[in-house]
């Protein structure tokens, strides 16, 4: 197949361009170039955000698959539809778990409520105007990811301070539940959507298989570290207020969503465990990086406690 992934050279898109490349897919990816592609992958050099600039690239071309990993925004991924459309056998389009409303029933399910005042609803308003234009998509809504090459200090959080051997410092009682999602799994479940007639119109949730507390991610990234048990410290979130800076990587609530649906669609389920998934981020990524860390909010937190 002919496959155009857009973005490709971080984090998610290093797998999936990987494993496209194994399943002998002709990929092409589109990035603004800052990153060297893979060897053997066409780079179009392009910046998404001017359409102009996106018509000039791709006129002319052809795909049957599209894999929009980086549209944040409708008007993103809008001039990308408009030069495919009729012609594009599959567009996927990565979206998030985020768009979800809050909810006393958990885990969320595909069909539940969106909250239009989040910030991930221009990926829903995306996902709306693919189902109104009669697109064959596909959406992926994955949780938090983790995993090798991350550029949001999700485990990094947690591996700073137990590297540093500080307290971790937890909003609220630490017993909120989460979910993460290694991203190599991610990748292989959205290679298990290309081509699958069942996935043609339909949402998965994608992450891990098991849900887990912030007090127990805390006790995970230890292990997958090879650390005693962590010094764990519980703070009030509402007395603080740092402004755009965060104290704290996730969103202080109940946060996870069921995966049964892309597991019984897709034939795909997680690889990774939480702690292997972690000791493959902490070896592989982590202690390969600068682990200069500024500490300074943390030290505002204690200094109120």
């Amino acid at each position: 197949m002919r496959i155009l992934v857009m973005g490709g050279t971080r984090f998610i898109g290093v797998y999936l361009t990987r494993l496209l490349m194994e399943a002998g897919h002709e990929v092409t990816l589109l990035n603004r170039g800052n990153r060297p592609g893979p060897a053997g992958v066409e780079v179009v050099r392009c910046d998404r955000k001017s359409p102009d600039a996106l018509k000039a690239a791709l006129s002319g071309r052809t795909f049957d698959t599209i894999y929009d990993n980086n549209g944040r925004e409708l008007t993103d991924t809008k001039p990308l539809v408009q030069l495919f459309s009729g012609t594009v056998k599959q567009f996927i389009y990565v979206s998030s778990a985020g768009v979800y409303a809050k909810s006393d029933q958990m885990p969320h399910r595909e069909g539940d409520p969106v909250d239009p005042n989040s910030r991930h609803k221009g990926k829903h308003h995306t996902e709306d105007y693919l189902i109104r234009q009669g697109i064959p998509f596909t959406s992926i809504r994955p949780v938090y990811i983790y995993g090798p090459q991350n550029y949001n200090p999700v485990e990094k959080w947690f591996f700073d301070r137990l590297s540093h051997d500080r307290p971790l410092l937890i909003p609220g009682d630490g017993q909120s539940i989460t979910q993460l999602g290694h991203c190599e799994d991610l990748a292989r479940a959205m290679v298990a959507v290309l081509d699958n007639p069942k996935a043609i119109g339909q949402i998965y949730n994608i992450s891990g298989d098991r849900y887990v507390t912030f007090n127990g991610l805390a006790h995970a990234c230890a292990s997958a570290m090879g650390k005693p048990s962590p010094d764990l410290r519980h703070y009030d979130p509402k007395q603080f207020d740092f402004g755009k800076r965060k104290a704290f990587p996730m969103r202080v609530q109940h946060f996870f969503a069921a995966i049964d649906k892309a597991q019984k669609d897709l034939n795909w389920s997680p690889r990774y465990s939480l702690v292997s998934g972690l000791r493959d981020s902490y070896q592989n990524d982590y202690l390969k990086s600068d682990q200069s860390v500024d500490f300074d909010l943390d030290e505002q937190i204690l200094a109120m406690t």
